[in-house]
């Protein structure tokens, strides 16, 4: 590694951070600003045109922003809306591919469908900077988890479109072929990326040191990536599958020394990256302009194409999202009442899981139903990014008007990201959403998973499911557990209790009742993942006791 490139890499993370500091005060999403610093500096006349390499953000950092991001979703809401993330995250992309490939081949003479269509893959996946700037404005969640899944998925789903667009350009278009080599990316994707997730998950367990752990676990979205991008497949979901099982499976087989670890590890990995990516952007304006300039084209001609480009893509977003959501409010009113019926038909449906989780839908679909206001925000969060940029540079050389093309997508890019996200906020405020939401765990959910534990435990106590010394009963054993008087996020560390062994017995049956609470469905990902991290802290603290006292 060169110096020169050392230095890059060292004022890269410094920006990033500054940067990052400096939009939380002025209220503008951190990546808005990073992109602006970049697009400065590639203005300078001093500056040389900076070109990086697709692949350093399709296979370098995409892999593990994408895992990192699987890995902290909340799996009960995304299968709760998993009809709306599927629709927009595939269905949407590939009509949004095919209306884009008419337009652009009629604006573009010459250029061809098929690779029309591989520009319309480029421009269709929206951004996961939408996500970030949503929840600063208190959207409700359940907007916010839709757009989450979509911004998961949606970047594999465009990249295979690519990839058999540009295929058929070579070979000929085939329906059977293109849908064949579709199905087969995402399949074989889930496949690897599963099992990866899955022996990730035994390793990790079977290997107890933290440290080693992390180390082994920055190698799985590489692990899941390169032997699915080897078969055919997409990497890209293969690293989204691998993410939701190790994320999934976390609770049962890691630590609560690697669990935390995992969670202040990758949170760094991901805001470095995303900042990074994002800066690299704003810095290549210079050269794709210079480029095109060479090619003897003339700007205008890709803003105007790059207009209609954005165009199209609203319009059928809009077109898709508004019915899709009327559509999926009425079919969901009928299924939990479906679900509800048949549960309550039963003499014995209150003790019932099905009755209990279909309870539990209904509560969630009641107290958060979407309206075209939330539509709205859906439509117009549908930013596109640094993806659609890295795309682009990925077309082959002898592809007509190619430096064009990547004007385009990046115009349409930088655009996106300017012009929606700037004026999200005020979309928001106007359409009187904006606090309506709250970002992270909600303090009356974390109350009652806290009451549902220690009458859980507490039974399980009085029950002889917990071994006590003879000596004590259930009451003494609860009214001198510092576990049970302060679970909660003030709590100092163990008390001097008469034996913390005890403790931590307490502690893993809260922990087990704790995955029961989850599989309930009644209360929030968020939430019930805060209470486990309490959970994990106050555990670690007792051992620290423990070996203290040896």
């Amino acid at each position: 590694m060169s110096v020169q490139l050392l230095a890059a890499i060292v004022v890269a993370v410094i920006v990033v951070t500054l940067a990052n500091a400096f939009a939380s005060r002025i209220g503008v999403a951190g990546p808005l600003v990073i992109m602006a610093i970049g697009v400065a500096v590639s203005l300078v006349p001093a500056m040389p045109a900076v070109s990086i390499a697709p692949e350093i953000i399709l296979v370098g950092i995409l892999p593990p922003l994408l895992y990192s991001a699987a890995v902290a979703a909340p799996a009960r809401e995304f299968t709760r809306d998993a009809g709306a993330i599927g629709g927009l995250s595939v269905v949407l992309v590939i009509v949004s591919s095919l209306l884009l490939g008419l337009a652009l081949a009629w604006a573009i003479p010459g250029l061809g469908f098929p690779l029309a269509v591989a520009l319309g893959a480029i421009l269709s996946p929206t951004d996961a900077v939408a996500t970030t700037i949503v929840k600063s404005l208190g959207v409700p969640r359940r907007v916010v988890t839709i757009l989450e899944g979509e911004s998961l998925l949606n970047d594999a789903t465009a990249l295979v479109t690519l990839r058999t667009a540009i295929a058929a350009t070579a070979a000929g278009f085939s329906v059977i072929t293109t849908v064949g080599s579709f199905i087969w990316a995402v399949l074989s994707a889930v496949v690897v990326g599963g099992l990866v997730g899955l022996v990730a998950l035994r390793l990790r367990a079977w290997t107890r040191s933290a440290t080693a752990n992390t180390a082994l676990g920055f190698t799985i979205p590489y692990l899941a990536y390169l032997p699915t991008e080897y078969l055919g497949g997409s990497g890209l979901v293969a690293a989204v599958a691998a993410g939701l099982v190790c994320g999934q499976g976390a609770a049962r087989w890691l630590t609560p020394e690697q669990r935390i670890s995992d969670k202040l590890n990758w949170s760094t990995v991901e805001f470095v990256l995303e900042g990074v990516v994002f800066l690299a952007m704003g810095l290549q304006l210079w050269g794709i302009i210079e480029r095109n300039i060479a090619a003897d084209e003339g700007l205008g001609r890709a803003v105007g194409i790059a207009a209609l480009a954005f165009a199209v893509v609203m319009v059928a977003r809009a077109a898709y999202v508004f019915p899709m959501v009327s559509v999926r409010n009425a079919i969901l009113t009928r299924s939990v009442r479906r679900r509800l019926t048949a549960a309550e038909g039963e003499r014995r449906a209150r003790g019932r899981p099905d009755a209990r989780r279909a309870r539990a839908d209904s509560d969630y679909f009641e107290s958060s139903p979407l309206t075209w206001r939330h539509s709205t925000v859906i439509v117009w969060a549908g930013m596109r990014g640094v993806v659609t940029l890295a795309a682009a540079q990925t077309l082959p050389a002898d592809t007509p008007e190619r430096d064009l093309l990547v004007l385009v997508a990046f115009i349409v890019a930088a655009g996106s990201l300017a012009v929606q996200g700037g004026t999200l906020g005020l979309v928001v405020k106007m359409l009187g959403l904006r606090g309506q939401g709250r970002e992270g765990p909600s303090r009356e959910e974390i109350r009652a998973i806290d009451g549902d534990l220690r009458r859980l435990t507490a039974h399980a106590l009085e029950e002889g499911r917990i071994a006590i010394p003879d000596d004590r009963d259930a009451a003494t054993v609860l009214s001198r557990s510092h576990l049970f008087r302060t679970l909660r996020a003030d709590a100092r560390g163990p008390a001097v209790t008469e034996g913390l062994d005890l403790e931590l017995a307490l502690i893993r049956t809260m922990r087990a009742e704790l995955r029961t609470l989850a599989r309930s469905g009644r209360y929030s990902t968020p939430s019930l993942r805060y209470v486990r991290d309490e959970l994990d802290a106050y555990e670690i603290s007792v051992k620290l006791h423990l070996d203290g006292a040896e």
